[in-house]
Order: C-alpha cells, then structure tokens, then sequence
C-alpha cells in the first residue's frame, strides 16, 4: 500500500506545500511509504497533470490523502462524480486530513454505515467549495464594477501590424512565413490584413 499525498493550489503565488509536511507526519499512521503530488492548477479544472499523474500511477488499495475537500475538488456536481468514479475505479480509499470520520476504515455493517456517512459528507463539502468559489468570483467581479474598472483587453502592437502589412504589401511571403518573419500567430497575420482589407 502507498499513501498517495495531493495538495493543491490555484495559483503559484499560492505555496501549495504549505500543508505538506503535515499530511505527510499524518500519512505514517498508515505506512511510511508515500508519495507526494503537488499542483499549482485550479480545483475547477477536471482534469489536472498531477491528480491525473496520481490517478496513472495509484494501485488498488492505496490511500489518497489530501488536507481538505477543496484542495481536491472545487467542481460542478457532475465533474466530481467523474472524478469520484475514477478514484473508485483505481480502487484509491480518501482520506481527508480534516474530516475524522475518513481516518479509520470499519468492517462489516459499522463500516457500510460510515461509508455512506462519509460519501454524503464528501459531497456535502464538495458543493460548498464550488458554492465558495463561485460567491469569491461573483464578489470579485461585483468589486471591479463598482470600482469603475473595466478591462481594456491586450493593446494591439502597432509596429508588428505595420510589419505584417509591409511584408504582405511585397507579395513575396506566405501568411505563414510572414507571421514566422514578425513573430506573431498566423491568426494575428489574417487578422490584421483583414482590417485593412475592410
């Protein structure tokens, strides 16, 4: 058995370790053997290069410890039902560090009933997290409005457009080579010959 340890956090300005070192004093109650998975990706996402990593390499049996449920999950209802039936599938036991009732694995009828309570209770905590994050993006957006901030998008860089319809105005390059000669996207090339072409 392997303690598979996940943090997580949205940004990397945000120090996803910080809550490392005591998931991993906190794994030897199980084995001493783990392994640590640390992402700087948004809960939002699915789909994660470290959860997918951890989800690749974890083995039946095999424990997947993280901090609290929001570190695992700040999905919508039916992406964490696909993210539950994948750690079913690998046949991974959750363990979360802040929810007891995860901590100790009961047999028989005891532990069919505790199952169940921590199910409703991962689901619960789920929802919330997606609920918390929602509400944080919602006041964000309410604060920027009330500031009279409005975003201006990128600024257009006016001497690569002026390359790109000087290169283009020679006849003598593909969309392709001019976008390479600029250093721009050949969707910048198309783009800027289309205005003034309009």
């Amino acid at each position: 058995m392997t303690v598979r340890i996940y943090v997580r956090a949205s940004t990397k300005d945000q120090d996803a370790k910080r809550a490392l070192s005591d998931l991993i004093n906190f794994s030897q109650s199980y084995d001493n053997n783990h392994v640590e998975y640390i992402e700087h990706f948004s809960g939002t996402k699915l789909d994660r290069p470290a959860l997918t990593l951890l989800l690749s390499d974890a083995e039946e049996g095999d424990i997947l410890l993280v901090e609290s449920v929001d570190r695992l999950s700040r999905l919508s209802q039916d992406d964490f039902s696909i993210l539950k039936q994948r750690i079913k599938d690998k046949g991974l036991r959750l363990v979360v560090a802040d929810l007891p009732t995860t901590h100790t694995m009961s047999d028989g009828m005891t532990g069919e009933i505790l199952k169940v309570i921590n199910d409703m209770l991962i689901d619960l905590l789920a929802t919330m997290a997606k609920l918390d994050n929602d509400k944080r993006r919602e006041r964000i957006k309410q604060g920027l409005a009330n500031s009279g901030y409005k975003p201006t998008g990128k600024k257009a860089n006016i001497a690569k457009h002026n390359r790109i319809r000087a290169l283009a105005s020679q006849n003598n390059m593909t969309k392709e080579e001019i976008a390479k000669a600029v250093g721009v996207g050949v969707a910048t090339v198309y783009r800027v010959l289309k205005q003034v072409n309009s």
